[in-house]
């Protein structure tokens, strides 16, 4: 079986501005190589408030899906705050492989990074 159920991103960040054209943003990247759709959930820790949760995307069977967190929104409509850490734990009901990217364009000399999440078992 290839991937995991459970996978925490402990950095998160969204810049509150951006220069030029592109946007500052993150991404939450899914690969699903498994021949069953993979529900996708996510909740954000803060270092000074309560938990988001109620954030759930599907990742078709044998597909990628990158979830853009600036889009994104929970099931009562509300988006992440920016200019704010948090840290993400990313659930799904099929194992999958995640990664974790930000664009930050908050200057004009843009920085893009990506990392592996961590794993974790249920």
């Amino acid at each position: 079986m290839i991937g995991h159920r459970k996978w925490l991103i402990p950095d998160g960040y969204l810049p509150e501005r951006s220069t030029g054209e592109l946007v500052s943003h993150e991404a939450v990247c899914v690969l699903n190589v498994h021949d069953e759709d993979a529900a996708i959930r996510l909740t954000f820790y803060f270092e000074d408030r309560e938990p988001m949760s109620g954030f759930v995307v599907p990742c078709g069977a044998r597909r990628t899906r990158h979830i853009r967190l600036d889009q994104l929104r929970d099931d009562a409509g509300r988006g992440l705050p920016r200019g704010v850490p948090y840290a993400i734990v990313v659930e799904s009901d099929v194992p999958v492989v995640v990664q974790h990217s930000r664009m930050d364009t908050s200057q004009p000399a843009l920085a893009l990074f990506t990392t592996m999440a961590y794993p974790a078992e249920a």
